[in-house]
């Protein structure tokens, strides 16, 4: 059995109080206390930190209580507990994260937007305590901040950001603003189209936790495009791989000390089998590998690639050439539940498009149709669960029609050095009635 391989740290603790941790606020009881196992004994120049998610879910909500092994979802997220962010403020209007080795702005220009050309011509002129080598982030440097307990729908709304250290804002809904309208440019263009005649740059948005290919021109409304701005400095080799093809079935990435299977699943499936497939898979004399969580899936996407790359030379899926792939368009999914991205809390998990990111849009002629309307590598979320020939989702979801495909594939991962991989299981149960939702044996 699975479990035999694997220490899980049965910890008899209790629930802190809603308000103990930032989490409560998006709806969820606050976070179990846990032990790392060992710490690496080598540098990771590309460091992924954990996703901040430490609740348990099904495919149609809150679970009453952690899955045990060969349970249906266990293995999620929130069982492994990667390195986590390590911020400090250094009370000069900047953030270091000790864990990756990147500075960032605390307060970026919150009260205006600027275009992309804006945004490419800001780190020239910033001086910001003292330093002279700041750049606009790329996808992965940005993604690193995302935190996965945030909830737009909660209320309050909570952000994907830990606002204790970072300062945020929604969209300004009384200037015709959504609210989830915060998305942040980073410096990483898309390298195919997603829409006929319109660039795109990858962005985040820390409001609804999320990675798309927003179009660089022209804005949703068709006045200019503007997002917000969040600069960086240090640690050049973060987001760079060091792929190595070990010649058994796998690839380690150096420079995150993460191992991944060089084949993926073969075939698509929903949530609940991609779980098991990845916590059952027995290769290259490994048992203890497990479904990514969404920032360790992100790490491998190549952004230098994309099904519709205007390079010919560049076509194919978002991913280097080591790893095979079933389907050039496919999905992949994470261990990661996305809080609102179905339609009940916790219904939804995120995946990683290494295929075109397809939603149904008017064309110019103003018929909907299939588009590619985030780009490859874009990061969105899907039903766990379900039919996706459903009349529901004839038109896709969302202000972008996002296709509904649930049946998405999965490609295992573990750790170079098993020590590192910190396996957890919180409280046997859990209760919480004012932080938006309610389980109990």
């Amino acid at each position: 059995m699975k479990s035999c391989c694997r220490t899980i740290a049965f910890l008899a603790v209790c629930w802190p109080a809603c308000a103990a941790a930032p989490a409560a606020a998006a709806g969820l009881p606050a976070e179990a206390s846990a032990q790392a196992r060992a710490a690496p004994s080598a540098p990771t120049p590309y460091r992924v930190v954990d996703t901040g998610q430490t609740h348990f879910f099904s495919d149609t909500g809150p679970l009453p209580r952690p899955p045990r092994p060969a349970e249906p979802f266990f293995g999620q997220d929130a069982f492994y507990r990667g390195p986590q962010p390590n911020y400090r403020d250094n009370a000069d209007g900047t953030v270091t994260d000790l864990a990756t080795g990147l500075m960032w702005q605390k307060t970026p220009e919150l009260d205006r937007k600027l275009t992309y050309p804006e945004a490419v011509a800001q780190p020239a002129r910033c001086r910001l305590a003292g330093h002279a080598d700041w750049r606009l982030p790329t996808v992965k440097e940005l993604y690193s901040l995302i935190n996965f307990n945030g909830n737009c729908r909660a209320q309050p709304p909570v952000p994907y950001l830990d606002t204790r250290f970072f300062d945020f804002r929604f969209g300004d809904e009384s200037k015709g603003e959504r609210l989830i309208d915060s998305q942040f440019w980073s410096g990483t263009e898309y390298v195919g189209q997603s829409r006929p005649g319109s660039g795109r740059v990858f962005g985040v948005n820390f409001a609804d936790g999320r990675i798309k290919a927003y179009p660089r021109d022209v804005g949703r409304t068709g006045q200019t495009a503007v997002h917000f701005v969040r600069l960086v400095r240090g640690n050049p080799d973060y987001g760079k791989n060091r792929f190595v093809d070990n010649r058994n079935g796998t690839i380690s990435d150096l420079a995150t000390g993460l191992m991944w299977t060089q084949a993926d699943s073969g075939k698509a499936m929903n949530w609940e089998q991609a779980l098991a497939y990845c916590e059952n898979l027995q290769l290259a004399g490994h048992g203890d590998w497990r479904l990514p969580n969404a920032k360790e899936l992100q790490s491998i996407v190549d952004y230098s690639r994309a099904p519709d790359a205007v390079d010919p030379s560049r076509r194919g899926p978002a991913i280097d050439p080591l790893f095979k792939t079933t389907d050039g368009e496919a999905w992949f999914w994470t261990g990661t539940t996305h809080l609102e991205g179905g339609r009940v809390l916790g219904d939804a998990a995120v995946y990683i498009a290494f295929g075109r990111a397809t939603g149904f849009m008017p064309g110019p002629d103003g018929v909907g149709r299939w588009m590619n309307v985030h780009g490859a590598g874009a990061q969105r979320s899907d039903p766990k669960s379900g039919d996706p020939k459903s009349p529901m989702w004839a038109g896709g979801r969302g202000p972008q029609g996002d296709e509904v495909r649930i049946f998405n594939f999965a490609r295992a991962v573990r750790n170079i050095e098993p020590g590192t991989a910190q396996v957890v299981q919180p409280a046997a149960a859990y209760g919480i009635s004012d932080c938006g939702f309610r389980v109990s044996e």
